[in-house]
């Protein structure tokens, strides 16, 4: 579907097909209602499905991989919402392929990764479960039938994968968990060797120039992000959805990028009444957002025409704590003959070498932030960085060793 079609295509609406019942456990955008779409990568083998979570409208893709194994049946690796619409198009590929045999949870922090877990594998009584070692919860962990996950059919995955029933057609290999203080992070990686594809989850990503299908099929928004001001009526354009989700990616990656600033609560409140549209879908008026001229460009170095890219706030928060670690399971997985990549978020699939994989985290060798993005786009998530090891919420980043 080529960009110009995706913007004659109407707004979602609500549908008991599209319902997602447990929406309260993580209530974030889309809410009550999740529209799925299928896309096949490799005919008749892989396919991904696709869904929608953001906050005050910053959406990005969440995806779920579905593979078919040799012998018959699917192994999915993170799941997504089982709403009637993505059971559906998920049953459609069973007949043909047969049941759902595996269910992979590749994760430990990512909570909109395994809020999915449990509800999905109800829908697939027949499959075993297998979940990234030291699964943990906040406040205080539970066990892991308190999390959703069946009991008798879950299972941990082992460092070898030659000891688990698919470990002859995938490879796998686990960062291990990186202590955070409040809690832990951990991802499993996931070769499938005959396709040459290689299953990420959070590590690493790709940023679209123009908002995935996904995105466009409700603009709203795409088009809530393109205003300048509360008052403006945005119309429904090309160059209004590029400009809603290139500012996306923005908040998505930096939260406050240097050509960002946040509007006083006065400034905004008195704004809020002029705007025609203070519906709720509508955030009542909010806009508490002002764009400086330039920020254009720190969205072309975030793109750079597709490259891979670990998000920024993995960078200062999270991976810096453990680089050793980290580059440990790099080189390992840069050891696999891939051709593909296909992560939970932003594009998929993208076209990379094992050498691409490896350079997108160079900034650990380095011990600073990619230096192909802007160091002022940086600031907030250091400041929070400071922060929170200040008030010993998080440990401090270590330097390569």
């Amino acid at each position: 579907m080529t960009l110009e079609e995706r913007v004659s295509t109407p707004s979602a609406v609500e549908s008991a097909d599209r319902a997602w019942q447990f929406w309260f456990t993580l209530p974030i955008y889309p809410y009550r209602q999740r529209r799925t779409l299928r896309t096949e990568i490799e005919p008749g083998q892989i396919w991904t499905f696709e869904q929608l979570q953001g906050i005050f409208y910053v959406v990005v893709p969440i995806r779920m991989t579905v593979v078919k194994l040799a012998a018959g049946g699917l192994l999915v690796y993170a799941p997504v919402a089982p709403t009637g619409e993505c059971l559906q198009l998920l049953n459609e590929l069973v007949a043909i392929h047969g049941d759902v045999k595996y269910i992979i949870l590749p994760t430990i922090s990512g909570l909109e990764h395994k809020v999915f877990v449990g509800p999905f594998a109800r829908k697939f009584p027949q499959a075993q479960v297998w979940i990234t070692p030291d699964q943990w919860s906040f406040p205080i962990n539970l066990p892991l039938s308190w999390l959703g996950l069946p009991i008798g059919r879950t299972q941990v995955l082992p460092s070898d994968c030659h000891r688990t029933p698919f470990g002859d057609e995938f490879d796998y290999a686990i960062l291990e968990s990186i202590d955070l203080g409040p809690g832990q992070f951990a991802e499993v990686a996931f070769l499938h060797r005959q396709s040459r594809t290689l299953l990420v989850t959070d590590s690493i990503i790709s940023i679209p120039i123009a908002p995935p299908s996904i995105v466009q099929l409700d603009p709203q928004p795409l088009l809530f992000h393109a205003r300048d001001r509360a008052s403006d009526i945005i119309s429904d354009t090309l160059a209004n959805r590029l400009q809603g989700w290139h500012r996306i990616c923005l908040f998505a990656l930096y939260f406050q990028p240097s050509s960002l600033t946040i509007r006083k609560w006065g400034e905004t409140w008195r704004e809020l009444f002029t705007a025609e549209d203070r519906s709720r879908q509508n955030y009542f008026g909010l806009y508490p957002f002002e764009w400086r001229s330039g920020w254009q460009q720190g969205f072309k170095d975030l793109h750079d025409c597709g490259r891979l890219l670990v998000a920024p706030i993995l960078q200062i928060l999270i991976l810096n704590r453990a680089p050793t670690q980290t580059i440990s399971w790099v080189d390992r997985v840069a050891q696999w003959e891939f051709d593909r990549i296909i992560p939970c978020h932003f594009d998929a699939p993208i076209v990379a070498t094992p050498d691409d994989f490896r350079a997108a985290f160079d900034f650990l060798d380095r011990n600073s932030p990619d230096l192909d993005l802007p160091k002022s786009d940086f600031q907030l998530l250091q400041q929070i960085d400071r922060e929170l090891v200040r008030w010993r919420i998080i440990f401090p980043s270590q330097d390569r060793r």
